[in-house]
Formats: structure tokens, sequence, C-alpha cells
């Protein structure tokens, strides 16, 4: 059975080179494939391959093969390419940190909380068992850190506002969903305009973190069953939508979406996922959907300090 044509986009923010566009090419040509149009969608930045005669997963791998700071996103020419919904993470995705990370350093345990942040994202522990442990460590730190922590620690990551802006403007529907906490992703979505956030709530005592958090716990499971039922709702094909995350616990997720874009991933997340971003921020997933630069809505920095503030459902 033939596959159909596929839509390869070239993405380099720095420039695309002529050179690069046809060695591009050539190793199409070599692994079997056969380039039917080549379209500088969006000069110097992206350029545009549809190509016939390979799977995604092999197209993927022979251009990734090049070993070149270009991302490669490679989805069905039929799909459609503007998204009507798209479901992100929000710890080293949509930001540049992880929160629990950064509370753990005002008590002192950074190092040790960070290391199991770090072997959850990579799909070696229970994430619910990891969190239980992690958020225990922090029993009795005082709840206005949460506040100090978004002001001093938290930073958008690039692009992120400039992102959502756009999908907002052309009508896309964007959901934040996190196994983090509630009280970073009610503010970072009312900030970046989400249309609604999922995300665990941390329980409060006396002023203070209990060390628990409430059930059900937010984990891989639910970001899949969010991105379900969000397109259920829109009446939308799962094709038509989006997802993306860069760790373990949002595998399920990218899966399941008709476009999964791992960012900055793990490797497991990053094999699992239908692209990769290695080198460019998040406007990338904007030429990903072919939108030009002209249209793009530059949304204010990406490096203003967050408030506490709520997110709309």
């Amino acid at each position: 059975m033939t596959n159909p044509p596929l839509i390869t986009t070239l993405i380099a923010p720095s420039g695309l080179s002529p050179a690069y566009v046809a060695a591009a090419s050539a190793a199409i040509t070599a692994a079997g494939g056969t380039v039917q149009q080549s379209l500088a969608v969006d000069p110097p930045c992206a350029h545009e391959l549809v190509v016939d005669g390979m799977a995604a997963a092999a197209l993927r791998a022979a251009l990734e093969a090049l070993d070149q700071p270009v991302d490669v996103v490679v989805q069905p020419s039929g799909a459609r390419r503007v998204k009507a919904l798209m479901v992100a993470d929000m710890d080293s995705t949509m930001i540049g940190q992880e929160c629990i990370d950064e509370l753990a350093d005002f008590a002192g345990k950074k190092a040790e909380i960070a290391a199991i942040t770090e072997r959850a994202m990579h799909g070696e522990l229970d994430f619910s068992e990891a969190l239980d442990a992690r958020v225990a460590a922090l029993a009795g730190l005082a709840e206005s850190v949460v506040s100090t922590c978004l002001a001093e620690r938290i930073r958008l990551m690039p692009g992120a506002a400039t992102l959502i802006a756009t999908l907002r403007a052309l009508g896309s529907r964007t959901v934040l969903v996190s196994g983090g906490f509630t009280v970073f992703t009610g503010p970072i979505a009312h900030r970046l305009g989400f249309d609604r956030q999922v995300a665990n709530v941390l329980h409060m005592q006396n002023g203070a973190l209990a060390g628990t958090v409430a059930r059900p716990i937010v984990d891989s499971a639910t970001k899949r069953a969010v991105l379900l039922a969000e397109a259920e709702a829109l009446g939308v094909p799962l094709a038509a939508t989006l997802a993306v995350g860069d760790g373990a616990n949002d595998i399920p997720m990218l899966e399941a979406a008709g476009l999964g874009i791992a960012y900055h991933a793990k490797p497991r997340a990053a094999a699992a996922a239908d692209a990769a971003i290695r080198f460019g921020n998040l406007t990338t997933l904007l030429w990903a959907q072919g939108i030009r630069r002209d249209q793009w809505v530059v949304a204010g920095s990406d490096a203003a300090p967050l408030a506490l503030g709520g997110g709309r459902r």
C-alpha cells in the first residue's frame, strides 16, 4: 500500500541555506522517497518539501541524520495545518523551569528533589509515587514562598507568549495541562491566555504546605484524557489537534494528538512524538502549522516576572 504524501517542514530561525535544502532533498531520494514539491514558505527560516513514497518515521530519521541545527516536522499532507486544539505541558515546556524543583530550593532540598524529578521525566519512576515523595519533602514550607518563587524564579519559555497569542487569534483552543500545581498553572495560564488549565492541587495547612496533594493526581493518563475530551467537546477529529511536552508523562497525549511535538525533550518523549524540536524556541510550532511570521501576534516579553492570578476555565 502506498503511503500518502507527507509535508516535511524544515525550520531554522537563523536561516536555511540552499545547500541544506538540496542536501535534504538528496537524502530523501537516497532513502527511496520522491520530492514532489519544494516550497520556500517563510524564507529563510522555513521550507517545506512534499514527499511521496516514504513512511513518516523513515523520512524524519533520514533528515535528522543530516545532523544539522534544523528542526524537522513531518505530517500527512491532508491534515489540518492550523490545529483547532493545542494541549501543552507546563514545566520545561511553557516555562523554562520545573516548579517543584524551584520550591525545593527554598527548603534547601533542590538537589535531592531535582534528581527525583529528572528520573520521573525520563520515565524511570512511577509518576504518582515520585510526586508524593517530592511534595512530602516540602511539608512546612511557607505558603508565601509560592508567590516569591513565581516572581523570582519562573520565566516563560522563549516564544510562549507569541505562540499562544497567535493560536488564539487564529481561533484555536489552548489548554495547559500539568503534573505540577494549580498555584503555578493558574498565573501562567492567565498570563499567556490559555482557555483552560488542569493541574494538581497542593494542600495547605496553617499557612504552609501540608506535604500532600489532592486526588486524583494529574498524570500521563489524565493528560491524554484531557486531550480526548477537549477534541470531543470541540467536535474535531484528533488529526486537528496538537500536543507539546518534554517528559515521559507527556507521551500518551503526544501519541494521541494529530501532531505530537516533543520540545527540547527527554529521549523517550522525543522518540514517541511525531516531531522533536531540538533547536528552535516555541515559535517553531507556528511554522510547523504553516503559519508565517507575518501572521504572528507578537505578545510582550517572555522574561517579565510572573505574579499570582487566576486562569480562565
